[in-house]
């Protein structure tokens, strides 16, 4: 097999809409002398490791000055294969038309793995992030993307590792690779539709002598013609001449999504732990066995698979492939919310009448904390934990949203003092952002202990890894948060995942399937709100048209609709396609907008996936010195690495005698 060379780079965007009234935030100057009550952006980047935080840092680590198409093509394809192994696909019933992550920046940061018509999603998203026409095609029991460069089309397999290169170097087509495959049974009739045939003709050698030649010359077989990569069986040649024998093939993509960045944001006493290990816990251990192949207890074999090995021998070829031990990661996310000098102002969104202690002010009127908590990596569980005082016949009301406060409902009410612990996994699981609201009433009612614990899911192979050597570690931060509107447009997934129209749109002819235009015209118009100037808007559509009568218009309103500003269109001639816009020419002191999405059909207007993501400077933001933590083992002795980044940019080594086996690294805010 060739060799192969990866890396991306990626910076989170933090998720959901919020409510212009949940954005209120208390002055600076009330939550102690360090005006600090958030870093964001915090990244810790390894020489020996791509950056594949974001789009941006993905782009500039792949697609380097001067290429050619096809050198960007390439890139393009090998980064799919990096980060994205062939194994069961995570589901968060968030993406259309199906409920699989289709989003190749999450996928590579947050989990890793997918099956084929996902990681040819994937080559067509960034082959299009790229400047390069794509399109993906359904052959028999398989999908596989196609990028055009050199006047012509060309197959690129992620998930099997594979393209077939011609004679004349250039790399051949979906409908060239039928061909052959056609000619081949023309003249060997009694092995189609025959793999036990086939396989007896790959065993006995005669796939490279006597097998279609454009085959034969395929670099990625092995001698005995199967490929380093498999699922669920070791595949090849067979499988290629099974797959590629489809006269009902046809060019047909699932729907994607574009937008997620990875945006570490620490407060005081918040701490987060990512493991290169699992617990053998994953997202879809609530799936039945045969939604994705998998079921409850039986998770991907990925998980308890080491990199280089077996089904992921082909890592062997990829820039820091096999650094990693594994696949998947679980890790941590822990606040122990400040309550005993003010400090928890500084993280929280609203802190009205309470003292520096977190106690009742004025026993006149009730007080409310509202808390953020926004995440990288998917919620797979956690828990609440509190110490309440609860005095003259008052409460603590606890509420969750996860629509950005646009919306609460109650988790529990406590009518008595002491420890109380609630189980947050019906509420948060499959989220990335969720608010806490506690409504406290009575004189001398407050928070003693306030700790929010949850478990994540990410993936092992973008984290800034060691190598045996010195190690050379890159710290940066910044100051910019992120509000994410993006839910499902299915409404079949109601309580499995938030809703497009849980963030309270407004429309006119739009219905089914998906967001459709019923008629001939129709819109739909998304409010969109940030608890401080927005300096960015990010607006990101997977839709469909069908002829050239067919056009999304999308627009945004500054004004609360007076006036619209024309941002693009979604137009043929693709009938699927993924589309990003960005905006930065946004009126000062702007923390409010309206999104708009006016359809006109003539056979079809449908939007699959769509995510709005508006960008802004943190309130309570700003720098304060990181403590990073390294943990691992050379030789069965843990070792350790504890660094204090004192400056937003930082650099330092960790030596490593022998080959390091990884075991975790932490971030959280010096006190």
């Amino acid at each position: 097999m060739t060799g192969i060379t990866f890396g991306i780079s990626v910076s989170l965007a933090a998720l959901l809409l919020m409510a212009a009234t949940a954005c209120t935030q208390s002055p600076p100057s009330s939550f102690g002398s360090n005006n600090v009550g958030i870093v964001s952006n915090i990244n810790i980047t390894s020489d020996k490791v791509p950056d594949v935080t974001s789009l941006e840092a993905w782009s500039k680590h792949f697609i380097k000055p001067g290429m050619t198409d096809k050198e960007k093509a390439l890139a393009v394809w090998k980064s799919v294969v990096a980060y994205q192994h062939q194994n069961p696909y995570p589901v968060e019933y968030l993406h259309s038309p199906g409920n699989a992550v289709v989003d190749p920046i999450k996928m590579f940061n947050v989990y890793g793995t997918g099956l084929c018509s996902i990681h040819a999603a994937h080559v067509a998203a960034l082959a299009r992030a790229a400047g390069l026409q794509a399109r993906n095609w359904s052959i028999t029991r398989h999908n596989v993307a196609e990028v055009y460069f050199d006047g012509a089309w060309h197959m690129l397999d992620a998930s099997l590792v594979n393209y077939f290169p011609k004679p004349d170097g250039s790399i051949a087509s979906v409908e060239e690779i039928i061909a052959a495959v056609h000619d081949f049974y023309q003249t060997h009739p009694n092995l189609k539709n025959n793999p036990e045939g086939l396989d007896q003709f790959r065993k006995d050698g005669k796939w490279k002598t006597e097998g279609p030649p454009l085959l034969a010359h395929c670099p990625f077989y092995h001698d005995d013609g199967l490929f380093d990569a498999t699922w669920p069986w070791q595949c090849g040649w067979m499988e290629s001449m099974t797959e590629y024998n489809a006269p009902k093939a046809f060019v047909y993509e699932d729907g994607y999504s574009m937008g997620y960045r990875v945006n570490v944001q620490l407060r005081q006493g918040e701490k987060l732990t990512r493991n290169w290990s699992n617990k053998g816990v994953y997202l879809n251990m609530d799936i039945p066995l045969n939604a994705v192949g998998r079921g409850p207890g039986q998770p991907p074999p990925c998980m308890n698979q080491t990199t280089g090995e077996g089904p992921m021998t082909y890592l062997k070829n990829v820039e820091g492939g096999t650094l990693p031990p594994g696949r998947i990661g679980n890790g941590t996310i822990e606040y122990n919310v400040p309550l005993a000098n003010g400090a928890f102002r500084g993280g929280a969104l609203l802190a009205e009448n309470l003292n520096d202690n977190a106690h009742i002010k004025d026993p006149a009127k009730p007080a409310t904390l509202v808390i953020r908590m926004p995440s990288s990596y998917v919620y797979l569980g956690g828990e609440l934990n509190l110490d309440a005082v609860i005095a003259n016949a008052g409460n603590i009301k606890i509420l969750f949203s996860e629509n950005n406060g646009l919306d609460f409902r109650e988790v529990q009410t406590l009518a008595a003092s002491g420890k109380t612990t609630i189980d947050l996994k019906p509420f948060i699981h499959r989220r990335y952002d969720y608010q806490l609201k506690f409504i406290l009433t009575g004189a001398g009612t407050g928070l003693n202990a306030l700790n929010i614990r949850e478990d994540i899911q990410h993936s092992q192979a973008p984290l800034p890894a060691l190598a045996q050597g010195e190690n050379t570690m890159t710290f940066s931060a910044g100051n910019e948060g992120t509000i994410t509107l993006e839910g499902s447009t299915k409404a079949d997934n109601k309580g499995k995942q938030v809703l497009a129209t849980d963030f309270h749109p407004t429309s006119e002819n739009i219905g089914t399937p998906m967001l459709s235009v019923k008629g001939k015209t129709g819109w739909i118009e998304f409010p969109i709100a940030t608890p401080a100037p927005m300096h960015r808007l990010r607006i990101f559509s997977f839709y469909r048209v069908m002829t050239e009568g067919d056009l999304w218009n999308v627009t945004v309103s500054f004004d609360g609709g007076k006036t619209y500003k024309d941002v693009g269109q979604l137009a043929p001639p693709n009938k699927f396609m993924g589309q990003q816009f960005t905006l930065s020419d946004i009126p000062a002191n702007t923390t409010s907008a309206l999104i708009r999405f006016t359809g006109t059909q003539k056979e079809v207007a449908l939007l699959f996936n769509l995510r709005l993501d508006a960008d802004y400077a943190e309130p309570n933001g700003g720098f304060r010195p990181v403590k990073i933590t390294y943990t691992w083992e050379e030789n069965g002795k843990e070792k350790q690495d504890t660094h204090i980044a004192n400056s937003p940019n930082d650099t330092w080594k960790i030596n490593c005698e022998t080959k390091p086996l990884l075991k975790s690294y932490t971030l959280e805010l010096v006190p």
